[in-house]
């Protein structure tokens, strides 16, 4: 697939007030707001264009798939560090351009960083057809206003992208994972006492009276912190599987949220400061990110769920539900919304790219 061939088609869907789907393996069109327009892929922008190991770069197409990307970088021992999920199980795992429109991080976002702080360079086609380059291939060449990581968490309704640096990092030497017996509260106040200390946690995850801990990093870091908070041990392979599980929502929890959503019920991803209280909410929760991110399941009205979250400083995204009619994101204060309105139509004047999918304006 061409450049040139996709700055025809914008260009004649601007002309004729026309909108395009953006869209890749699929994966993640339960996400945000009721995918409309015709479907624009992005698969013929397949491709590694250039990696450097030794400088922890890449730079892929929008379309390569991500299990591509994630196996040339497995035979450098290197990976995306801040695991983003691979959702869709037949249909796909998703591609690079969906991972960084999506914005969606796994397990190590609390201590990796989310896929925007991995995010060096994108190019990218905007409603006017025109291609784009923002950032880099270093992150010295980051400076004033990042436009680059403005396209991740975006949903594509900015622009097309095209292709996408990143900077990748050495997998760990060495990982283990504990398990702790804890009540929700006892979970959240531990995750915090570590959370000053100096210890190699990579990433956590309290669900159903169990507190799961994974160490990672230089052998020596790994064992003396095992040594030190105790804990159960969970064997090489099951604990693989289980971070596996939680990174691709393929796990027990997400097996039963789904479930639930088919029932009726919706799936809540709660965004809060860790240090945030448990929050007493009528469903099942899981919570990860050292306590910063939370998942319930409930029947719960939208109002009184996103009040309780909002009590204690967090927000609430709708994660997946059969009715969307409460709004997929936190609506915008009147400030926000107005800089949302205006790089809308900066980037994308006649409304080219996934109307709806952030916020219904956009």
């Amino acid at each position: 697939m061409s450049i040139a061939f996709l700055q025809d088609r914008i260009r004649e869907a601007g002309a004729r007030g026309q909108s395009f789907e953006i869209l890749g393996h699929g994966s993640k069109r339960f996400y945000g707001g009721t995918p409309r327009g015709e479907p624009l892929s992005t698969l013929g922008l397949a491709g590694v264009r250039a990696y450097e190991p030794s400088e922890l770069v890449v730079t892929v197409g929008a379309g390569t798939p991500l299990a591509e990307l994630e196996a040339l970088l497995a035979t450098q021992q290197q990976h995306l560090a801040f695991e983003p999920p691979r959702l869709g199980g037949a249909t796909g795992h998703g591609t690079v351009g969906g991972m960084v429109a999506s914005g969606l991080s796994g397990p190590a976002r609390a201590t990796a960083g989310s896929v925007r702080d991995h995010v060096l360079g994108v190019a990218l086609l905007n409603g006017r057809g025109e291609l784009l380059h923002f950032g880099g291939t270093v992150m010295k060449n980051v400076a004033g206003y990042d436009l680059s990581r403005l396209m991740a968490g975006s949903l594509g309704v900015l622009g097309l992208i095209v292709e996408v640096s990143l900077k990748v990092l050495p997998q760990p030497v060495a990982t283990r994972t504990l398990r702790f017996e804890a009540t929700q509260e006892a979970a959240l106040q531990q995750l915090n006492r570590w959370g000053g200390q100096p210890l190699p946690i990579s990433a956590s995850a309290w669900w159903d009276g169990a507190l799961v801990l994974r160490l990672a990093g230089a052998r020596a870091a790994v064992d003396a912190a095992t040594q030190r908070l105790g804990g159960d041990a969970i064997p090489d392979e099951m604990a693989t599987a289980f971070w596996q599980g939680l990174r691709d929502q393929s796990d027990e929890f997400f097996a039963g949220a789904r479930r639930a959503v088919a029932g009726g019920a919706r799936l809540w991803r709660i965004s809060v400061p860790s240090t945030a209280p448990a929050l007493a909410l009528h469903g099942e929760q899981l919570v990860e990110w050292g306590g910063a991110q939370r998942w319930v399941v409930t029947p719960m009205a939208p109002e009184a769920l996103r009040g309780a979250v909002a009590a204690v400083g967090g927000h609430v995204t709708l994660f997946a539900a059969q009715d969307k009619s409460p709004g997929a994101f936190t609506p915008l204060s009147a400030p926000l919304a107005r800089i949302h309105r205006e790089l809308k139509t900066r980037f994308d004047p006649q409304g080219v790219f996934n109307p709806g999918r952030l916020y219904p304006e956009l």
